[in-house]
């Protein structure tokens, strides 16, 4: 959004510094999954974004917000995010925004309209920042007070048509996503082409996949007499530079037992269910020193990012330049191939290269599956798409927390289930039909989302640029506004650095000299053994926490309480 703006007569334009007071979030010295005394929700972007506490901070030591204040994400991707104020301890990586005699909500919907510009202007190397210069360096035209709540009113009248509009072109995409896969469902169960095969009666799989072995089998012995070859004339060169690779022999997975087979889903009786390795010649991925390789031109070098909606989008991946004979030409990526993502939020997505493409290689996130016989790819393709089927057999075998993995191993042993060729493609066929009738459909709303985002655009330029409420000459001018506004900011600021004056002091440094029987003192109740702790001298050293409580052990009660430890003095 523009961020020069023709305004009205009645209006000013001010700096957002100068009309605010902005505190940056810190981490509290106290932070517990659940509440406990004198405690409040720590707020965090999950907190302002999906209205998740997770956390509850202790309030002493907290940067405290209200619902009055406007808060701003500071650091990380999302820098420049804002969000309405709530009760709670700022987070260390927001800041607050609190404006003085004017609007919060006009505040909002100012910085709001600013994000794209806020967050494509960062500092930081590693973690991206708000830049402050930028930040201070927008011009936010401020209209007389009364108007500014006109404007917020019809802001939120116009986005409260847009958001329900929105509502509805979201609920059409997730039906959408719940019919493609209905249509998968029914492929592989084998009703979508129940009567194709009544008219066909197509050969059982356990034929094809006889053939597909035999190929395997042949593939390997001609690699073999080529390797014998190479290596002649390898040695008739005088062994000149490295020996030429001996082709790895084809490895054979247990067939699937009665007890993996039994939690399947049920297939036609001419279908069989197999390991993923029985369909490919081999599977890998590509190195972890692709780094040093990587250049402004050369070969295209795909990584997981490059693999949306389950195809290859090849225009904005990174290149490498690999020198002659380097190991990574294992990865080359030919037509027939079959990618999939192995690391990562977004592990499981397929990508099928239907077509010849520039040279290109994988990184070490993506495994290269290369059929026996490509003309299985098509099909293993939308198998893998699939929900109930090849997505939920992947993401059984995922593992890891924090980044999920899939390993080369636990593709390979992945169950699959294959029918006839001919089968095959007559499933492909009229899965690509009902997906490009969704595609089309998906596009179009797409197309929607993108005009609702530009219409909402629209109506903040025009809100502040005095276009969206007509104004009122009985309106106070924002020039006498922004004269109070600085007062008022001047005032509390004052006021804030005499009750600081005012602050008693060491009142930090008392409360860390008390002993542990000096905080069972304070208190006619027995307390948490981890609350004494937390008042008492130890605080920072939980083992002069125990050794203490050792030495005076014979004058102290305790009572356990489920886990927990409550201690009292002894009478």
């Amino acid at each position: 959004m523009s961020r020069d703006y023709n305004i009205p007569d009645s209006w000013i334009k001010t700096s957002i510094e100068d009309v605010i007071l902005y505190q940056k979030g810190k981490k509290p010295k106290k932070l517990e999954p659940i509440e406990f005394e004198n405690s409040v929700p720590y707020l965090d972007i999950k907190a302002f974004e999906k209205k998740e506490i997770r956390q509850f901070a202790d309030k002493e030591s907290s940067q405290i917000i209200d619902e009055h204040d406007v808060v701003m994400v500071w650091d990380g991707a999302r820098s420049g995010w804002v969000s309405k104020g709530v009760n709670g301890a700022l987070g260390s990586t927001i800041t607050r925004f609190r404006p003085f005699v004017f609007s919060q909500k006009y505040l909002y919907y100012f910085l709001d309209s600013q994000f794209s510009y806020v967050n494509s202007n960062t500092k930081g190397t590693g973690i991206p920042h708000v830049d402050p210069q930028i930040l201070w360096g927008i011009e936010m035209p401020l209209p007389p007070l009364n108007e500014q709540h006109r404007i917020v009113s019809k802001i939120e009248e116009l986005f409260s048509e847009l958001d329900n509009g929105v509502a509805n072109l979201n609920l059409a995409q997730n039906q959408l996503k719940v019919y493609r896969q209905a249509s998968l469902k029914h492929a592989f169960e084998g009703k979508l082409t129940e009567q194709w095969r009544k008219e066909n009666n197509p050969e059982p799989a356990e034929k094809l996949l006889e053939r597909i072995k035999e190929e395997r089998q042949n593939r390997y012995e001609k690699e073999l007499k080529e390797w014998k070859v190479a290596v002649k004339a390898w040695e008739r060169d005088g062994k000149k530079g490295r020996k030429p690779g001996k082709p790895a022999k084809p490895v054979d997975f247990p067939p699937l037992n009665k007890d993996i087979l039994d939690q399947l889903p049920e297939i036609p009786k001419d279908w069989k269910w197999i390991r993923n390795n029985d369909l490919l010649y081999y599977v890998t991925s590509g190195s972890r020193d692709w780094k040093k390789y990587y250049s402004e031109t050369g070969a295209y070098f795909i990584r997981t990012q490059d693999i949306k909606t389950n195809k290859l989008q090849i225009e904005n991946a990174a290149f490498v330049n690999l020198p002659e004979n380097v190991e990574g030409k294992r990865s080359l990526v030919q037509k027939g191939d079959l990618l999939m993502t192995i690391t990562g939020a977004n592990v499981g997505k397929v990508a099928y290269i239907k077509e010849n493409i520039p040279e290109s290689y994988v990184s070490q996130s993506v495994a290269l599956m290369k059929p026996i016989n490509p003309r299985v790819t098509p099909f293993l393709h939308i198998y893998f798409q699939s929900d109930v089927y090849g997505a939920k057999m992947i993401n059984g075998l995922v593992y890891g927390v924090g980044r999920p993995v899939l390993s080369l191993e636990n593709m390979r042993e992945a169950p699959v289930t294959i029918c006839s060729f001919e089968e095959q493609e007559e499933i492909i066929s009229l899965i690509e039909s009902q997906f490009s009738i969704i595609d089309n459909l998906e596009e179009t709303i797409e197309s929607g989302m993108k005009k609702s985002e530009a219409l909402r655009q629209s109506i903040l330029k025009k809100a502040f640029e005095g276009k969206l409420v007509p104004q009122d000459p009985m309106d106070e001018p924002a020039s006498e506004l922004l004269k109070r506004i600085q007062a008022e900011k001047k005032k509390y600021l004052e006021e804030q650095k005499q009750q600081k004056k005012r602050k008693p002091k060491n009142t930090k440094k008392m409360s860390k000299e008390l002993s542990i029987e000096e905080v069972l003192k304070t208190s006619d109740k027995p307390m948490l053994a981890k609350d004494v702790w937390q008042k008492s001298k130890h605080k920072e050293n939980i083992e002069d926490f125990y050794k203490e409580l050792k030495e005076i052990q014979s004058k102290i009660k305790e009572v356990k309480k489920g886990t927990e430890s409550l201690l009292s003095l002894a009478k």
